[in-house]
């Protein structure tokens, strides 16, 4: 199994192949449209658009796996044969773009299914030299795939709330058959009047199908005392949830 860090939609993991001490990087540019996936039982297959936007040519490989993730967001990656895609390997002069068609070999199930198709840039085979003090630069970007359940429910609850040591920790659940992303989390704490007396904010990330999101966040200790309750909003593309707790005696002790 491997594991990923989270990232966005938009967001391109660079893979940097540094030698020595290099002063500037070398970037290779390129786009992929759409930026997320859905393949439903009318459309089971779509087509990407990979397009070189830089001025030399670029080589690719594309791979795919199933997709899942852990309480903490982090990626958990399995290889798949679910998802068909072509070509794998293909290569792009200056301004050129090709169709990649995708497509699913696996029928909708009772949950959504998830998988990420990545665009992986290789080195190119000329082995051209780069200016005197850069490095060049490889980028991998992965594109969400969802494949439509059969039917498709939305809720989510926020759950397991609780202030201990100094430290508020709560899930964020997908009780659904469809992935939501948590699009903010705002905290606020409430003194004995009622009054505000710490307010902060968080960014989520996507939560899939039966999947749970885990935040553990340790209070400011000059803050935490005065805090008599808890209030967590939490805005997704799906609902709005809230919870408010209650912040026992000693709960700020360590």
């Amino acid at each position: 199994m491997r594991a990923l860090g989270p990232l966005s939609v938009r967001l391109v993991l660079l893979l940097c192949l540094v030698l020595g001490q290099a002063g500037a990087g070398w970037a290779s540019t390129f786009t992929v449209n759409p930026v997320q996936v859905y393949l439903t039982p009318k459309g089971r297959s779509v087509l990407l658009t990979l397009r070189n936007v830089s001025e030399e040519t670029l080589r690719f490989q594309l791979d795919v796996f199933a997709w899942e993730q852990n309480s903490r967001g982090e990626m958990e990656l399995q290889p798949t044969r679910d998802i068909v895609f072509f070509p794998a390997l293909l290569t792009l002069g200056p301004g050129e773009e090709r169709n990649i068609r995708v497509g699913a070999a696996t029928p909708a199930g009772v949950a959504e299914k998830t998988y990420r198709i990545f665009v992986e840039e290789l080195p190119p085979s000329s082995g051209a030299p780069l200016p005197a003090g850069h490095v060049r630069v490889l980028t991998k970007v992965g594109i969400p795939i969802f494949v439509e359940p059969t039917k498709s429910t939305l809720p989510g609850r926020i759950q397991d709330a609780a202030l201990r040591a100094g430290q508020l920790s709560f899930a964020v659940r997908n009780t659904g058959t469809v992935h939501f992303v948590v699009q903010s989390i705002k905290l606020t704490g409430y003194g004995p009047a009622g009054e505000r007396v710490l307010e902060g904010a968080l960014e989520g990330w996507y939560v899939l199908p039966g999947g749970t999101r885990r935040y553990d966040l340790p209070l400011p200790a000059v803050d935490c005392p005065r805090i008599r309750s808890l209030g967590i909003e939490v805005q997704t593309t799906a609902a709005s949830l809230s919870e408010r707790i209650e912040a026992s005696a000693g709960a700020c002790a360590p």
